[in-house]
């Protein structure tokens, strides 16, 4: 409870205040918890036959514990949704057998995040395969659907930062509470391995070296495998992998492909005669969005394909005669497929207004054209979607029964490459105005007369409101316009009057690989100023009012909302969230140094060096935002330390900080109920200081 009319951006316990409470309403009428409704979607699988599309399904037992999922499925002619019978707590990534009679799914039965596979053989009980040493973390049926190829980490392994920054499940040990944790740098059970499991003897064997770290792996033929590998286990070394081949009999490793930039994805047809792959440049594992690589395995050549300006994020085969893909293309999403013999490519999907859930977008073929997606827009819920040469067509609506639209709301298009809109539809249980809530795509010139895009989230009536500006992590990633309920209290800061500025700066994806290299070896140099200019834009405009500006983002963002506030003093709030604020530290403490070292370009301990002059912690005494900053104590990948530098450095300053650090909390703050507390926060921190006083 809060006490002594304390704010609710200071208390520890804000659930009994009014922000609290609404913004609570406001995610309930998003996932309508205790229904039992699926609001959410990933891990496609379309089955052989293509009339099931199996899912990881998300719900939500109630907005006061984390969400489950569970194996879904639709049926395509009849639009019937059915849920799996738990075999866990959760249970994912269905994957369907070649032949059609099984489908595999990996679940968590002893509840603590320790994946493990289960296989449903039609006509037959579900049956749990013997578990294996580690957590399996993904799963692949080999072609001729005897074998499955899984991707295993070991407990204790780090995982990435789009996955909460933390580590695996630890092994569960008998000792006593004082017992050290002890690091050696390289431990065993670091390491992440594949293994080939006999589906019908359910026994298992490790393919490869012991020493040599698989990150990502697919099957090359049914005697080959396709792997990204690295020689070492740590997070930092997944920058410098490779692509290569293992032979399952022997175990002898040849390289496919190397790249001076980043590998991800691997897809190849079942022959193994093909192997796709995606080069790009990345600031996080398993966020890849770049060229897409063919790799013909015979001829030992590889040739990246011309995608028309589209930075690839997924492909998949439909069999051995086409290739499909799907990626960003500034705001636009794009599908198409490739023919391997001629590498002609067929464009058949491009959408400003929708785009797919996930961190970037992806694709399930389906078997006669087309294929199937997670569909979504700032005012669309998720929904499986099929896509194909007759466009986008709706075949279920994931939104929960509370979450019905309301008329009015807008949604971009593409009717102007500075500011467009269309009629759509949103939803809310915050306090609406009655009026339309606008996303509006926007561009404005960088001072080198570079192009930057952005999506601006507009409120009801005429402007100019006060804006908050929320800045993407990486920094290779890109803002789409993804549903509501995945950008953190915006349509509650529209509903109080209050816009959100979305920009997509140098270093962003979408803009092919050159655009991204532009912020390696300069972060926090020539891209301040593509958000300053954005926002000079957008006040010319009349959109954003001057006097009451926010800044926010969470990891890349993070650090640039803080270092933002070291630089002008034009903001009146800022929330940076898992921010790095001295990179010095960061490099000694993250599990991702090699990042800072790639990204900055320069040595840590040079006390001239990037590492020192780019640190919003060595600049506190400039700061004259007040700034809330919320941080996860389980976090690696920005560990908490670093939030809590920048906050003492300020009060040491005489500057008005707060710090919540979420304890069981990892990168990201992504959990509920803590992103409702979280929300509540960040909200009411921007409102106080745009002058709307809030209990």
């Amino acid at each position: 409870m809060t006490r002594n009319n304390e704010p609710a951006f200071t208390a520890r316990d804000i659930r009994s205040t009014p922000i609290y409470r609404q913004i609570e309403r406001f995610y309930e009428s998003l996932y309508g918890p205790g229904t039992g409704h699926v609001t959410d979607a990933g891990d496609l699988s379309v089955s052989p036959d293509g009339r099931t599309v199996s899912f990881t399904g998300t719900l939500y037992p109630s907005t006061a514990e984390p969400p489950v999922t569970r194996v879904a499925a639709l049926e395509r002619a009849s639009g019937r949704l059915t849920i799996r019978e738990p075999t866990g707590t959760n249970d994912r990534l269905p994957r369907w057998s070649p032949d059609g009679e099984s489908l595999a799914y990996l679940s968590d039965p002893e509840s603590r995040g320790d994946f493990q596979v289960f296989v449903e053989r039609r006509g037959q009980p579900v049956r749990a395969l013997p578990p294996l040493e580690g957590t399996i973390e993904s799963m692949e049926w080999s072609p001729e659907g005897t074998r499955l190829l899984l991707g295993v980490a070991g407990r204790g392994a780090d995982l990435a930062g789009c996955q909460g920054g933390a580590t695996t499940v630890r092994a569960q040990e008998s000792l006593p509470d004082w017992a050290p944790q002890v690091e050696s740098g390289d431990a065993a059970n670091l390491w992440r391995h594949t293994w080939i499991l006999d589906v019908t003897s359910g026994r298992a064997r490790r393919v490869g070296p012991e020493r040599l770290n698989v990150w990502e792996s697919c099957w090359l033929g049914p005697s080959m495998l396709a792997c990204v590998v690295s020689d070492s286990h740590s997070e930092g070394s997944w920058y410098q992998a490779r692509l290569v081949s293992i032979d399952i009999a022997g175990g002898a490793v040849a390289d496919l492909y190397r790249s001076a930039d980043q590998l991800g994805v691997p897809a190849a047809c079942p022959a193994g005669d093909r192997i796709a792959v995606i080069e790009a440049v990345c600031s996080d594992r398993l966020i890849v969005a770049g060229a897409l690589v063919l790799i013909d395995t015979a001829a030992g050549t590889a040739r990246r394909i011309d995608t028309r300006g589209t930075d690839v994020t997924h492909a998949a085969w439909r069999g051995g005669d086409a290739l499909l893909y799907i990626g960003i293309r500034g705001l636009e999403t794009v599908a198409g497929e490739i023919d391997p013999r001629t590498l002609a490519v067929r464009e058949w999907w491009g959408d400003r207004e929708r785009t797919c859930a996930g961190w970037y977008p992806q694709l399930a073929p389906l078997p006669t054209g087309g294929a199937v997606i997670v569909g979504e827009s700032f005012a669309i819920a998720p929904e499986i979607a099929e896509i194909g040469a007759g466009g986008y067509r709706m075949q279920k609506s994931l939104a929960a029964p509370p979450s019905d639209p309301l008329p009015g709301a807008e949604s971009p298009s593409a009717e102007s490459p500075d500011s467009s809109s269309v009629p759509s539809s949103g939803s809310s249980s915050a306090p609406s105005s009655g009026h339309a809530i606008t996303v509006e795509c926007c561009a404005w010139s960088a001072r080198d007369g570079l192009k930057i895009e952005g999506l601006l989230v507009r409120p009801a009536g005429r402007g100019p409101w006060p804006l908050v500006m929320d800045i993407h992590g990486g920094p290779v990633w890109a803002c789409r316009n993804r549903w509501q309920g995945r950008l953190r209290g915006a349509r509650v800061l529209a509903d109080h009057g209050v816009a959100s500025f979305y920009p997509n700066p140098r270093g962003s994806s979408g803009r092919g690989a050159e655009f991204a290299r532009r912020v390696k070896g300069d972060m926090g140099g020539e891209d301040t100023h593509d958000y300053l200019r954005g926002i000079d834009a957008l006040i010319e405009r009349g959109i954003a009012d001057p006097a009451r500006l926010g800044v926010t983002g969470i990891s890349y963002g993070g650090f640039m909302s803080a270092w933002l506030v070291t630089q002008d003093d034009r903001f009146a709030a800022a929330v940076p969230i898992s921010p790095v604020t001295d990179w010095f530290s960061q490099h000694r403490t993250s599990q991702i140094p090699y990042f800072d070292s790639l990204f900055l370009d320069g040595a840590p301990a040079a006390p001239d060096g990037l590492f020192f002059r780019r640190s919003p912690a060595l600049y506190a005494e400039r700061v004259r935002t007040p700034v809330l900053q919320l941080t996860g104590a389980l976090d690696q990948n920005t560990p908490p330390t670093q939030a809590l530098e920048f906050h003492r450095s300020l009060l040491e300053h005489g500057k008005p900080s707060v710090l919540a650090t979420y304890p069981t909390s990892g990168h990201g703050i992504r959990s509920f109920p803590q992103v409702i507390d979280a929300t509540a926060r960040y909200v009411s921190w921007f409102l106080r200081y745009f002058s709307e006083g809030v209990a």
